[in-house]
């Protein structure tokens, strides 16, 4: 009798064993091992859409299942082993271990000695100026291990700019400094400059030499000045750019610190100082497009003169590239959540009242939450409110909004802490940052979207301009390719505005569709993409997006050359 309850027990706990086990398997890999190409296996969208990793500044790579092992572009990523997850590298970097093996002595290190430290048992590697001993994170980093390596006992700066430069290294590893590379020698300077003198030539609007870009582009950067009357200050930047736009112009002022940045190509312009005296809230901005002139208009509180603007931040009057410049945040309120589906919510943040910005076409934004006592920055492509059926924008409330889609997953660590935010909670939201150029649906006939799950919300605006602003325009097709029926975010709208205008197709494609489902089934492949993918003339000039998982735009892409589409014709949201 003892024996068979003990067997009974012993079979009870080898099942639980195993489910639990299964779990974790389907947790950390998926049902087949990589994303469902046909679906929306990505955290939440854009294209990097549920990549939850530690940020600095910069552009972040694309993420996609949002289980706690997967913060890192799928294309470098490698299976970690149990227990090596981002949360368990904070957890290690806070349990008092000693990560750098010198006891917590930071010293100062040679390249000779650098150069020693090559190996996986023993590798330090050097970002800007700063070493450290990353052997203990060899098992944690989700690019694995060869991918540190090509770092090892060397400066890894450039290579680490060219993989994650947005990643917050200095928190991941921070207790993993050994200390700094040693200064080497260099020749006095013949002439020091006053720095009072450069800060004076800056605050009057002039660029300093040393920070142009050349000499022959010294004609072409922008400047700037300011004057005043009894209730006003006004600052200038003259961009000398003959198509600014709003889209060009973020602007903030809050508690006194000013930050003007213009946007000119690949280049960024910035005036940022700390004001001589208080100012409104309320920020009124001005652009006169054709001539390239911004105004920033700012209210003083107290009615008295003004001796100068105020005293450059770092950065301020520089024209570098936006690649240097890094990111921008600011605290925006959620104003609401509202439900699209069943794991997918739409999130409205107010910008703060001193904030002018707005997000172009086919560019995205990043989300900043401190988890763990980490810092964890996620990237999401704002979309509109609604579709608007009447082919107009919806009003901007003043420009203060900014609307976000978001696919909450139940172990995404980004999206759960996002979806636990209350009504009235903050969050930080950076500057626009992606690519996309809208000359290239300006000049396109026929536009066709391709979107896997919520690689659908670049795609809100991009179609939503071509219907209204684009007068060459003769189709828009969007193909979206999701799981289930249930699946399908703004499948009604999409329906109305297939109704409203014959321009525009919609064509939905399940890869697990219910047995009444009556529409095209499948996952994206030539046979499909050769079906619906077709210019309305034989000569048309074509714009093809395509935005999803991974493997879903790289498939996507070969597909679309096999079927004899350029590369210029193809744009593929991967941020």
């Amino acid at each position: 009798m003892y024996a068979l309850v003990f067997l009974l027990l012993f079979f009870l706990w080898f099942c639980k064993t195993a489910v639990l086990y299964s779990c974790f398997l389907l947790l950390k890999f998926g049902s087949k091992g990589f994303p469902d190409c046909g679906a929306d296996e990505k955290e939440d969208v854009r294209c990097p859409e549920d990549l939850a990793l530690p940020f600095r500044k910069g552009r972040p790579w694309r993420y996609f299942s949002g289980k706690l092992l997967d913060f890192y572009p799928s294309f470098l990523r490698v299976p970690l082993k149990p227990g090596r997850s981002l949360m368990d590298w904070i957890r290690l970097t806070k349990s008092g271990k000693d990560l750098t093996g010198l006891r917590g002595r930071l010293i100062e290190v040679t390249e000779d000695e650098l150069s020693k430290h090559n190996k996986k048992e023993d590798c330090w590697i050097c970002i800007r100026g700063f070493v450290y001993n990353v052997t203990p994170y060899m098992e944690y980093h989700p690019g694995g291990e060869d991918e540190l390596m090509k770092a090892a006992g060397t400066d890894g700066t450039d290579l680490f700019d060219q993989v994650h430069r947005w990643v917050n290294y200095e928190s991941m590893l921070k207790e993993c400094l050994v200390g700094r590379m040693a200064a080497k020698p260099i020749a006095a300077p013949k002439e020091i400059s006053s720095t009072v003198s450069e800060d004076m030539k800056q605050l009057n609007g002039v660029l300093p030499e040393k920070k142009v870009l050349a000499s022959s582009a010294k004609d072409l950067s922008p400047s700037y000045d300011w004057f005043q009357t009894d209730s006003l200050i006004t600052v200038v930047i003259y961009t000398k750019q003959k198509d600014m736009n709003a889209e060009l112009v973020i602007v903030d002022c809050q508690d006194k610190q000013l930050r003007g940045e213009i946007i000119i190509d690949d280049h960024s312009y910035l005036v940022e100082v700390d004001l001589d005296h208080a100012v409104s809230e309320d920020v009124a901005v001005n652009i006169a497009e054709k001539v390239g002139k911004v105004e920033i208009i700012l209210n003083k509180k107290d009615n008295i003169h003004w001796k100068m603007l105020g005293q450059p931040r770092e950065g301020h009057n520089t024209f570098i590239k936006r690649t240097d410049r890094g990111l921008f945040y600011r605290k925006c309120k959620l104003v609401s959540k509202t439900e699209v589906t069943h794991d997918t919510k739409l999130f409205c943040l107010m910008l703060p009242k001193g904030t002018h910005l707005c997000v172009p076409t086919g560019q995205h934004v990043y989300l900043k939450q401190i988890i763990a006592g980490t810092e964890v920055v996620k990237p999401y492509t704002p979309v509109l409110p609604f579709l608007p059926l009447d082919f107009q924008e919806p009003p901007r409330h003043g420009g203060v909004h900014i609307y976000l889609m978001i696919k909450i997953y139940s172990h995404g660590l980004f999206t759960q802490a996002l979806d636990h935010l209350q009504i009235g909670d903050y969050i930080s939201v950076s500057n626009p940052e992606g690519n996309f150029k809208k000359s290239q649906v300006q000049t396109s006939e026929d536009l066709l979207l391709l979107a896997g799950g919520t690689g659908f919300t670049p795609m809100v605006k991009l179609l939503n301009f071509a219907l209204t602003e684009v007068s060459c325009v003769r189709t828009v097709k969007l193909i979206f390719f999701n799981k289930t029926e249930d699946d399908i975010l703004w499948r009604s709208q999409l329906e109305q505005l297939a109704l409203k205008d014959e321009r525009f197709e919609v064509q939905f494609i399940l890869s697990q569709p219910s047995k009444d489902w009556v529409g095209k089934q499948g996952k994206i492949s030539s046979s499909l993409l050769s079906e619906f993918v077709k210019r309305s003339r034989r000569d048309s000039k074509v714009l093809i997006c395509i935005c999803g998982p991974t493997p879903f735009t790289e498939q996507g892409v070969q597909y679309l050359k096999d079927l004899g589409y350029s590369q210029e014709e193809i744009h593929a949201f991967t941020a």
